[in-house]
């Protein structure tokens, strides 16, 4: 297999974290992303297991790019991110049983996100390794921030609280840092169940689309006005004749 030319840093990092975010972009890995944000605990476990994950699996597919036929690449990038799933969940049962019971089914299930799989077969099995380092950690990174503001936007609607039982997964340290912003608050039920995970991804996504279009707007915008001017300079302080 041939390498694909070698994109720079800057470009994963941006790719990673916004121009092709796993979440917004990609719209990958939706089961967990709406099954488990609820709540701000549940969304930081399980997208720091994702990263982790992704991290391993990249650079171990990196490494054996050259050594892996063609044939048999995705049996053995499944079993790599297998290895490295199995790895996660046997340290958050020895760090953080309660958090690993809530999460339940979804940390083995991460074996079967498209958007691990993908970035080892599209990314880090044509990538030296410390490219495909990079690319898993910030998919991973991006992936986590779209969880953890979407588990923080549930819980604040749904139930009027942010990082709430964090020592679940920080330990007795974090037991005090659970925010009520409103006094009374009437739990709105909605927000804490599905539906509102896709209310509240929709807006996510629909922010960022807002976002983007300023964006590529803006070079329109300056030509515009630069065009306007006949391109020389206008003086807008001081006195005017």
């Amino acid at each position: 297999m041939s390498d694909a030319p070698t994109p720079t840093a800057g470009t994963v990092i941006r790719d990673g974290l916004w121009n092709n975010n796993p979440a917004l972009v990609q719209v990958l890995g939706l089961c967990p992303l709406l099954a488990v944000t609820s709540t701000v605990v549940n969304a930081l476990g399980l997208g720091l297991a994702t990263l982790m994950v992704l991290m391993g699996s990249n650079l171990a597919v990196s490494l054996i790019r050259h050594y892996v036929p063609t044939a048999v690449r995705l049996p053995a990038y499944v079993m790599i991110i297998a290895s490295f799933v199995t790895c996660a969940e046997l340290l958050m049962q020895a760090f953080a049983y309660p958090l690993y019971q809530i999460l339940g089914i979804f940390i083995p299930l991460i074996v079967t996100n498209c958007a691990i799989l993908g970035r080892a077969d599209a990314f880090a099995s044509r990538q030296p390794p410390g490219l495909a380092l990079l690319d898993g950690t910030m998919n991973g990174l991006g992936f986590l921030a779209v969880l953890i503001v979407l588990g923080g936007l549930r819980e604040l609607v749904g139930q009027g609280t942010l990082l709430r039982d964090m020592d679940l997964l920080l330990g007795p340290a974090a037991a005090d840092w659970t925010l009520t912003p409103f006094a009374d608050y009437p739990n709105v039920l909605f927000m804490v169940l599905p539906p509102g995970a896709f209310l509240g991804l929709g807006l996510l996504i629909a922010l960022k689309n807002v976002i983007d279009g300023r964006l590529a707007a803006r070079p329109e915008r300056v030509a515009t006005e630069k065009a306007a001017t006949g391109g020389k300079r206008v003086r807008v302080t001081g006195p005017v004749a």
